[in-house]
């Protein structure tokens, strides 16, 4: 597939709401994305690629093609981006799936339906409640309706034909009280739909009908005298009542509402939901989801709508939430300050900012328990420095101008806590004159990650500069201006107390001397400085040699590095023959080493 000329496709692009597709070179889909106005929002992914993370701009490496469809609303763009990723599934989007499948319980559409459970979802089989994502309500109401109802659990075909013809007879359920035998004609159709219409009334957490019923039938039986029916009625009343009270009771005048709340870090978001109806909590879901691009929460959050009222079937108007959907869900979007709508709402958030503790006690549990003594490190390292991930490659910049003379610079890298030599980089110092390193340390770290972007290499997760605040202060100037300050972590480390410099804090923090997270610091910066001097003695060196071959009438700078890069040495030019010299530099160059090195071997 040729590449892609995104500016003769913008041209193209409407600014209309819509969806938009990105392919790659294989003609898959990787990208599913929704706008308002596509023309703006896709132009956004190819000139504004400074403001972009290494994700996106490895998304926008990859598009081939684009494809896009025009829709009415940004609300219908949104539940048409929700069909496609589910369609194709691309590897940049967000698959809002879970690791397990939740149960349902489902009402089936036969004669004499059964309730049952199952994991499996076809609509023709009956109506659909759920998904349970705790299975402890679902089994509760279950074993309510058993208490209730007398609902049959057999798989028999009762039509109306099998039941005249016999084909069918009672079982031990009928004979200890659970089903009143439909089987063999021992209860009408009609009497069975009656339960079987309360049962979807609880279902949907409406119990208010289906207690109106079990008292009517209780005053029927006590009208008629038939006072221990009207007492079986009365219990049933209470076991509902008993019901009731266990479930989560808001507020009657709440009625139905959809509570969403998120929160988030750099890799996850989690959202709670909970469903509402008449003012009682009937379902509740917490989910967490690995972020792929740069998504926001309002836009996280309004898949998350979309996702959840389909799989939950809510038909609420009003959605009770933390932040603002960044899409006009035409519904009643409400974020409350007090009443009861807030507590509905805190009890939301408190079940999310619970569930993402947890996970993220029990990723680093995990992390801590399978990691190496390398993994412990860099883990303790990431606790002791606040950083948001764990420093898998760290880049150390170190200064060397001893007596102010052949300033250079050193930048070496650490991989998993282990040095990478080849990862190493030196540096002459180009733009600064005379020792000054502050200025030295602008140059570098500009010019290095420059670079990084410019190829599209790794970032670090920890720039460490072996220096006091100055140092730092001119190394997060160099960021600001490349548009990385806040992107990436950076710390300084003065040599003197080993204390820890953040950009724009005043007060050092000092790490416990026997922390192994500081001594692994300590072995970068000093690898660092051992490179740096390595490097300037090596370019001392070899500037003295320079110096002695300009002793030579007719041998300049240029032409002295030129002899030393072939020769890689004075002693090995003094040794070479006059016709390997000749090649190099010229025969009347070549005769005026000569006598310069016979002269010196005659005093």
């Amino acid at each position: 597939m040729p590449e892609f000329d995104y500016k003769k496709e913008l041209t193209k692009v409407p600014h209309e709401p819509g969806v938009y597709r990105y392919f790659d070179a294989t003609g898959e889909v990787i990208y599913v994305g929704k706008a308002k106005d596509l023309k703006n929002r896709v132009s956004s992914y190819f000139t504004n690629s400074k403001q972009h993370d290494r994700k996106t701009l490895r998304l926008v490496s990859q598009i081939r093609k684009l494809e896009f469809t025009i829709v009415h609303t940004e609300f219908d763009a949104l539940l048409l981006e929700n069909q496609l990723i589910k369609r194709y599934q691309p590897k940049f989007n967000i698959l809002l799936r879970d690791d397990k499948t939740y149960p349902f319980v489902c009402v089936t559409d036969e004669p004499f339906p059964r309730v049952i459970t199952t994991r499996r979802i076809d609509r023709k089989q009956g109506t659909f409640y759920g998904p349970f994502a705790n299975l402890k309500p679902m089994y509760t109401v279950l074993d309510m309706f058993s208490q209730l109802f007398t609902i049959r659990t057999c798989n028999y075909n009762l039509t109306p034909e099998n039941i005249e013809a016999g084909k069918f007879k009672v079982c031990l359920e009928y004979h200890i009280g659970n089903c009143k035998g439909p089987c063999e004609g021992k209860q009408s159709e009609s009497d069975y739909d009656s339960d079987i219409e309360q049962v979807h009334h609880i279902l949907k957490g409406n119990l208010k009908p289906a207690q109106e019923y079990f008292k009517s039938r209780m005053l029927e039986a006590a009208n008629g005298l038939a006072f221990e029916q009207a007492q079986k009625q009365k219990e049933k009343m209470d076991v509902l009542q008993r019901f009731q009270s266990k479930s989560t009771v808001v507020n009657p005048k709440i009625a139905d509402a959809d509570v969403f709340s998120i929160a988030s870090d750099e890799t996850a978001a989690y959202v709670n939901f909970m469903k509402v109806v008449n003012g009682t909590i009937v379902q509740a879901h917490t989910v967490e989801i690995k972020k792929k691009l740069e998504e926001t929460d309002a836009d996280l959050l309004a898949m998350l709508i979309v996702e959840f009222r389909g799989q939950y079937g809510s038909q609420a108007k009003e959605i009770i939430t933390n932040i603002q959907p960044d899409v006009d869900l035409q519904l009643e979007v409400t974020i409350p300050q007090i009443g009861d709508k807030k507590k509905l709402l805190d009890m939301s958030l408190k079940n999310v900012l619970y569930f993402r503790r947890e996970r993220q006690e029990r990723a680093a549990a995990e992390a801590t328990a399978n990691a190496s003594k390398k993994d412990r490190v860099l883990i303790r390292l990431k606790q002791d420095l606040q950083l948001k991930t764990i420093p898998n490659r760290i880049e150390c910049f170190d200064n060397s101008n001893i007596q102010g003379t052949n300033p250079v610079s050193a930048m070496v890298c650490f991989l998993g806590g282990k040095p990478a030599n080849k990862e190493y980089r030196h540096f002459s110092i180009k733009t600064v004159v005379g020792p000054n390193d502050f200025a030295s340390m602008y140059e570098v770290v500009t010019r290095r990650y420059t670079r990084v972007l410019e190829e599209q290499t790794d970032m670090p997760d920890l720039i460490v500069i072996d220096g006091g605040k100055g140092q730092l202060s001119a190394a997060c100037d160099a960021l600001k201006a490349m548009n990385l300050y806040g992107k990436v972590p950076i710390i300084g480390i003065a040599k003197r107390l080993e204390e820890i410099y953040f950009p724009e804090d005043n007060l050092p923090l000092y790490i416990d001397k026997k922390s192994e997270s500081l001594k692994l610091i300590q072995r970068i910066r000093d690898e660092a400085h051992r490179f740096a001097i390595t490097y300037h003695r090596d370019k001392r060196s070899r500037n003295s040699l320079i110096s002695e071959l300009e002793n030579v009438e007719g041998i300049g700078k240029k032409t002295a590095a030129k002899l030393l890069k072939h020769f890689k040495g004075v002693s090995k030019i003094r040794e070479a023959s006059l016709d390997e010299v000749i090649e190099v530099v010229g025969k009347d160059r070549a005769n005026k080493l000569k006598v310069y090195f016979d002269t010196i071997e005659s005093k």
